[in-house]
């Protein structure tokens, strides 16, 4: 279920999980159009030798899914600040739920606070994060 304006959101509302595309795929395509195309991102071996687990995920891409996620939600949404904490490697070709619950909901200003996981399939988190939202009123 989406939501348009703030009066429809509840205090201690899950988001709906997002389980995002972390293919070698996306993520190279993803470099390619930030202008980063490095080893570490693209070749999992490369990584390796760099005494990574494998390609990472770049952070920036990790935080422009949590966004994905508010605006799966809140279509209308407008994100003012994503803060987050890089606790360990996003690593590609895993699999990864991001999760979401509000933690504040002012109705007269229309802002809403959703605190942000993302964890991997042994459901450690790997980042975490506080998202700041502005609603329609």
């Amino acid at each position: 279920m989406s939501v348009a304006t703030v009066r429809e959101v509840t205090f201690g509302e899950e988001l709906p999980v997002f389980d995002p595309d972390t293919s070698l795929d996306n993520v190279i395509r993803f470099t390619e159009a930030a202008g980063w195309r490095g080893p570490r991102f693209t070749d999992h071996e490369a990584a390796r030798k760099e005494g990574l687990p494998g390609a990472l995920v770049p952070g920036i891409m990790s935080q422009g899914f949590l966004c994905a996620m508010i605006h799966r939600w809140a279509p209308p949404a407008q994100i003012v600040e994503v803060d987050t904490v890089f606790r360990a490697p996003v690593i590609v070709d895993q699999t990864y739920h991001i999760n979401g619950v509000v933690t504040d909901v002012d109705e007269t200003e229309g802002r809403v606070e959703v605190d942000l996981t993302v964890t991997n399939e042994k459901g450690e988190t790997r980042v975490f994060g506080t998202a700041k939202v502005k609603l329609p009123v």
